[in-house]
C-alpha cells in the first residue's frame, strides 16, 4: 500500500482542495489529510478557525478521496503534523507548487523514507478562490450605498494626488444589491465600488490594481460624509452625519452614460480642484450646506473648463429649464463627462419642486448606523 500524506490549514473547504485531494489520492492508494488546529491557527495566524475542530474534521473525512484525517497539533510553523507524520510514516508527502516550508518538509520526509512530491498546477475545475476571499464574500452586504462627489475627484488617483488637497463625498440612498439596482448604469455614482463591495472584494485594492482612484469603494464602504487626504490611499480625516444634507440632495440623469476613459488623459487644473476641495472641506468641519454648495460651484466650473456640456440651471439654459426652482449648486457626480449630476437645493420642498422636473430623482445621504 502506498500512503499520501498531505497537510494544510482547510480553514474553509472549498472545491479547490476537492480537486487537490483527488490528485493527491492518484498518488497511491491511501490518502491522510492533516488540517491545522484551532490553536494552531491562531497561534501562527491570529485567526479563528471557521469550524470547531471536531466538525472540520468529520466533514474533511466524508470526501470520497480521503482515508483518514488528523489534526495538527505542534507548534512548529509549516510542520504541525509532525507526531502524525512519523507515526503514519507515508510514502509520500504530496505538497503544492507554492508550498513555502519545503526545507522543513524535505527534513521531515528524510526521517522516515518519504518522497516529497510537487503536484504540477493542473487546469482548475472551478474558478480558483482562497479562504479570505470566501470569508469576505460571506461578510459582505447585502445591499450598499452608492455615493456622489462634491469636491476633488481625480485627487483619489495615485498619479494626480495633490499634497495638501481633500476629496469630499458622501453616500447616498437609495441603496443598490445583487439583485436590485435602481440607478441607471455607468452613471458616475461609484457603482463599479459597490458592485465590488457585494461580491466580498477589496473594492479599493481592485481599483488601485488597475491604476484608478479609491474614492468610490472607500466612501462605499465608510458611509457618511466624509473627508478623505489626497494620497495614494484612503486616509480619513473626519467623517460626519449627514443628516443637514436631508431632503436636499437631488440627481439628474444626463441622458448619456458616464465616459471617464475618454477624457482621462486630457490636461486639468488640478490647483483648482484642489481650491475647491479646501473650501469643501471646511464646510464639512462647519457642517455648512451654503458652504459645501461654493465648493460644488467650484468644481462644476472644473468641469466646464475640461469641456463637460452645461447642466439645466447654467446661464446656458432658459429659465424655465427648472420650473421656477434656484439650487444652490450642481455638478456632475463623476469625474468623466454624462452619466448624473448632482443638485444642492436650500430646502426640502425646492428639492421636491426639483425632482417632479423630467430626469431628476431625490435621494438622501447615507450613513450605516450599525
Amino acid at each position: 500500500m502506498i500512503r499520501v500524506f498531505v497537510s494544510g490549514c482547510y480553514d474553509i473547504v472549498h472545491a479547490g482542495h476537492v480537486q487537490f485531494f483527488r490528485e493527491a489520492r492518484a498518488l497511491g492508494d491511501h490518502l491522510t489529510v492533516s488540517f491545522a488546529s484551532t490553536e494552531v491557527l491562531w497561534f501562527h495566524k491570529q485567526r479563528r478557525s471557521s469550524l470547531p475542530d471536531e466538525h472540520k474534521q468529520a466533514l474533511i473525512a466524508a470526501l470520497d478521496p480521503v482515508d483518514e484525517v488528523v489534526i495538527g497539533t505542534g507548534l512548529e510553523e509549516g510542520i504541525d503534523f509532525r507526531a502524525d507524520f512519523l507515526r503514519i510514516r507515508p510514502d509520500i508527502l504530496a505538497v503544492t507548487e507554492d508550498d513555502k516550508y519545503a526545507p522543513l518538509k524535505r527534513a521531515l520526509c528524510a526521517e522516515v523514507g518519504a518522497r516529497y512530491l510537487v503536484l504540477p498546477k493542473t487546469p482548475p475545475q472551478f474558478k480558483p478562490i482562497s479562504t479570505s476571499e470566501i470569508v469576505r464574500y460571506i461578510r459582505a452586504p447585502e445591499q450598499a450605498p452608492l455615493r456622489v462627489d462634491f469636491a476633488g475627484g481625480w485627487l483619489d488617483v495615485p498619479r494626480h494626488a495633490q499634497a495638501g488637497a481633500y476629496v469630499v463625498n458622501c453616500a447616498i440612498s437609495p441603496t443598490v444589491s445583487l439583485r436590485s439596482w435602481p440607478y441607471e448604469r455607468n452613471a458616475g455614482l461609484g457603482g463599479s465600488g459597490a458592485w465590488a463591495l457585494l461580491n466580498g472584494k477589496d473594492g479599493v485594492h481592485s481599483e488601485l490594481d488597475l491604476g484608478v482612484g479609491w474614492q468610490d469603494p472607500a466612501i462605499i464602504a465608510e458611509t457618511g460624509l466624509c473627508v478623505w487626504h489626497s494620497g495614494d490611499r484612503p486616509r480619513l480625516e473626519v467623517k460626519v452625519n449627514p443628516d443637514f444634507l436631508s431632503g436636499r440632495l437631488a440627481l439628474y440623469w444626463t441622458g448619456v452614460s458616464h465616459d471617464t476613459p475618454a477624457i482621462v488623459h486630457q490636461s486639468r487644473d488640478y490647483a483648482a480642484i484642489a481650491r475647491a476641495s479646501t473650501t469643501a472641506r471646511e464646510a464639512v468641519w462647519a457642517r455648512s450646506l451654503d458652504g459645501l454648495a461654493n465648493a460644488v460651484r467650484l468644481s462644476y466650473q472644473v468641469q466646464l473648463a475640461e469641456g463637460m456640456s452645461p447642466l439645466p440651471g447654467d446661464l446656458q439654459h432658459p429659465p424655465s429649464a427648472l420650473g421656477g426652482v434656484t439650487p444652490l449648486a450642481y455638478k456632475y457626480c463623476g469625474g468623466g463627462f454624462g452619466g448624473y449630476a448632482v443638485y444642492l437645493c436650500a430646502t426640502p420642498a425646492e428639492r421636491d419642486a426639483l425632482c417632479a422636473r423630467p430626469g431628476f430623482r431625490p435621494v438622501e445621504p447615507y450613513l450605516d448606523r450599525s
